[in-house]
């Protein structure tokens, strides 16, 4: 099955379809963003996890999820567990300044690579 998706640029059978060459994210832990789509669409809170593969985050206090445990030794009473799920990156605008903003991304003359906002041309804190 690999030689015959040789050519074709699929990945090889029992690998995992992901995308290569992911850059770094405009959107990194700590960051406050503001949720732009979806049913938690306006809520706000800071990024918890950032997760490039898949190019998700998880940010607090939005995107609850539910999940049924049985009791065991670590969780002796069992029970529902809420927590917060992934999202993903292109479902949030970063927060600056409480006003949302857009995000880039470029090369200083010493070689630094910063992220600023767009709008007013103002760098972020690396």
């Amino acid at each position: 099955m690999a030689k015959r998706n040789e050519g074709l640029g699929l990945p090889p059978k029992g690998e995992k379809n992901r995308r290569r060459g992911t850059s770094a994210p405009l959107i990194r832990k700590g960051d406050t963003v503001q949720v732009i789509s979806g049913d938690d669409k306006g809520k706000r809170g800071k990024v918890l996890r950032v997760i490039r593969a898949s190019q998700r985050i998880v940010v607090e206090k939005v995107n609850f999820m539910t999940r049924h445990t049985r009791p065991s030794q670590r969780n002796q009473q069992g029970g529902r567990i809420q927590k917060e799920a992934p999202i993903h990156t292109s479902n949030v605008a970063l927060v600056v300044d409480d006003r949302r903003e857009r995000v880039g991304r470029k090369r200083l003359a010493d070689g630094r690579r910063v992220r600023y906002v767009k709008r007013s041309g103002e760098m972020l804190s690396q």
